[in-house]
């Protein structure tokens, strides 16, 4: 068998990481930017970061204790031999930005949306992906229960607009460095006394609140009857909380009280707060956030508190499916042009860049097709008209504009087919 004819291996995406391609990716674009205008219109400010950074910037931001630190984080060495680590999540990268940029020194609190890719190495399954993609805020500098409130309207707000209802906002408060301490010694007392496995007690020893997190159903037995946070709050906790839940039900933000919720990362304190939606199985939350008072100290800045969140888009995209939502359009343009000859696609050229600087989506069938196979193109790009132009119209300086929907065509001419064109489309 010659090197010609030998069978090339196709290259396939990494294991657990999704792609979006035309046309389902347009509903992947359109829940990334409701969820991001939504964080627009209440004055969060862009912000892009690094993809990956220090290693030891989640180590000590996140958690050492966390499953995302200890199992899941991507981290090698760079030709430099530095560790750095693709970024599990948003919160510690913007907290260092703002620390080195010296956001903190103009105005308070500040405020910055982003989104993109993250990553985890995890099992991947429906909804848990090792490339993850988030768009998230956070507010820095101001501890204002109000803030807090505004933060999760903001979330509630995106998912609204996407015409999501079958989601809830469950809600807590994790306390503060007052009331923490004590309740730390309580609940370990209280798990020494059950027969948990080794890995579990070492964890319990480690960070008590993160057995509280796990989900095996023998253990959520054991746990039935452990102290909850919530019943052991500091006076300021409480006050922060009880305002926070006033302020929702001020704005209309329907939440449900979830005392044992615990956050997968270690920086949280006071309010603390997850979306879940039932339609997606196993993986049901679709965001989550809350407060993080002591986290702007620990990466060497001023000591400032802060609130954010960080919302799924795959996730999100999943339970706008589970509900039948499809409020976004998958055709690539709104006008295609199909050009019979090469006069006519000389014009046609021109008069695509006149309709796209009047701002009209249009594309071009290429290659020199023939009617049919450009019109099947036509079809097949979700376009409402295509403007057919060929040596005949050329003389007559007229086109024809084909409403893709009905069949009708019509002939306009060439001088006034732009304002044509916009008069149909709005």
């Amino acid at each position: 068998m010659s090197a010609l004819s030998e069978r090339v291996t196709a290259f396939a995406a990494p294991k657990g990481v999704p792609e979006y391609v035309p046309p389902a990716s347009a509903g992947f674009d359109h829940v990334r930017a409701t969820l991001l205008n939504a964080a627009d219109r209440a004055g969060y400010g862009l912000i892009e970061l690094p993809v990956f950074e220090d290693t030891g910037l989640y180590a000590r931001g996140v958690g050492e204790s966390t499953d995302v630190v200890s199992k899941e984080m991507y981290t090698f060495a760079d030709r430099g031999d530095r560790s750095v680590t693709l970024r599990p999540e948003g919160t510690a990268g913007v907290v260092r930005s703002v620390i080195e940029h010296g956001l903190d020194r103009v105005g308070l609190p500040v405020k910055l949306r982003y989104a993109g890719p993250f990553f985890r190495y995890e099992r991947p399954q429906a909804g848990r992906y090792r490339q993850l993609q988030q768009v998230g805020v956070e507010a820095i500098g101001v501890d204002d229960p109000a803030l807090d409130a505004e933060v999760i309207a903001v979330a509630d707000e995106g998912f609204r607009a996407l015409g999501l209802t079958g989601y809830r906002l469950e809600l807590t408060s994790l306390g503060d460095a007052e009331c923490r301490p004590a309740y730390r010694a309580l609940l370990q007392g209280f798990l020494a006394d059950l027969p948990l496995d080794e890995p579990t007690r070492a964890r319990a020893e480690l960070n008590p609140l993160r057995v509280l997190d796990d989900k095996r159903p023998e253990v959520r037995a054991l746990l039935a009857d452990a102290p909850l946070l919530t019943d052991h709050l500091s006076a300021a906790s409480a006050e922060h909380h009880a305002a926070v839940l006033e302020h929702l039900d001020d704005l209309g933000v329907a939440y449900v009280a979830n005392p044992r919720m615990v956050r997968g990362l270690d920086y949280y304190t006071k309010t603390t707060f997850e979306f879940v939606h039932d339609g997606l199985g196993a993986q049901s939350g679709i965001g989550g956030g809350g407060r993080y008072d002591g986290l702007m100290a620990v990466l060497g800045g001023q000591p400032l508190s802060g609130v954010g969140y960080g919302i799924g888009v795959d996730r999100t995209l999943l339970a706008c499916r589970a509900e039948g939502l499809a409020p976004w359009s998958e055709a690539r343009c709104e006008v295609f042009g199909v050009p019979l000859g090469d006069p006519a696609r000389r014009r046609l050229v021109v008069l695509a860049a006149a309709l796209r600087h009047a701002g009209v989506r249009v594309d071009l069938a290429y290659g020199g097709r023939g009617l049919k196979g450009a019109m099947k193109s036509a079809d097949r790009s979700g376009a409402r008209l295509a403007l057919v132009l060929g040596e005949r119209d050329l003389e007559t300086g007229t086109i024809g504009v084909k409403d893709l929907a009905s069949g009708e065509q019509a002939p306009v001419e060439l001088a006034a087919v732009v304002g044509e064109v916009l008069a149909r489309l709005s």
